[in-house]
């Protein structure tokens, strides 16, 4: 079972939140864009199996795929795959391993459709896998450690709610992540961190203005303004 890469043209609207989060990735110190990026990449990676399967088992079937290629990395060189190689280059380089960015396959997994209802233990499986992960990563990247996961849950349920279709789900869902997002990003966040947090504004900007889709210039205003006052 292999994942080849895919060569089509981008939806323009995975454009526009791939051009928003380069913005975001541009508020980095410049030692950690590359794997900011790259990890941003995987995640991007991640939802496309979802995005693009309709079978569960095939679905399966391809994460398990990832989660043996990112926990192959720490004692294999990396196969021919540009997330991979991205990843060993600048991400493994910097201390980590693969196997710190597996969890975030679980974070997928729970999301597989099985035929029942999306309930909170998933939904908060789901945000703890992916951002809680995700951000905790990127931060060990910006010398930040620790601290970083509840952003990174709030961040990835902002964005879950962007993607669900049944309306009662994605109010819930929508609620519980602006609530997270609003104490997460209470207090000033501090300038090696802006660019990770300023992914969190986003994500609450999407769920304050829905009409605003991104690459509205009023949000990446509010990035800059982030990125100059970390509110």
């Amino acid at each position: 079972m292999t994942d080849t890469p895919h060569t089509n043209t981008p939806h323009p609207a995975i454009e526009a939140v791939m051009r928003e989060q380069a913005l975001a990735v541009g508020y980095a110190p410049a030692s950690a864009r590359e794997g900011f990026a790259a990890l941003l990449d995987l995640d991007h990676q991640l939802a496309s199996i979802l995005q693009s399967t309709t079978e569960p088992m095939i679905g399966q079937m391809r994460l398990t795929w990832w989660y043996e290629a990112l926990e192959k990395l720490d004692h294999e060189p990396a196969p021919a795959h540009p997330v991979l190689q991205r990843l060993a280059a600048s991400v493994l380089t910097a201390g980590m391993k693969g196997a710190d960015l597996a969890p975030m396959i679980e974070a997928w997994e729970a999301l597989l459709d099985d035929g029942e209802p999306l309930d909170d233990e998933r939904i908060v499986r789901h945000a703890e896998m992916r951002g809680g992960v995700l951000f905790a990563s990127i931060g060990r990247l910006l010398g930040q450690a620790a601290g970083l996961e509840p952003l990174g849950a709030g961040w990835a349920k902002g964005d879950l709610a962007q993607h669900v279709s049944d309306e009662a789900a994605r109010a819930r869902i929508g609620a519980a992540a602006l609530a997270e997002l609003d104490a997460a990003l209470a207090r000033t966040s501090p300038k090696p961190v802006r660019g990770l947090s300023g992914l969190s504004v986003l994500a609450r900007e999407g769920l304050r203005h829905p009409d605003r889709l991104p690459g509205h210039p009023l949000r990446a205003a509010r990035l800059a303004w982030h990125g100059l006052t970390g509110r």
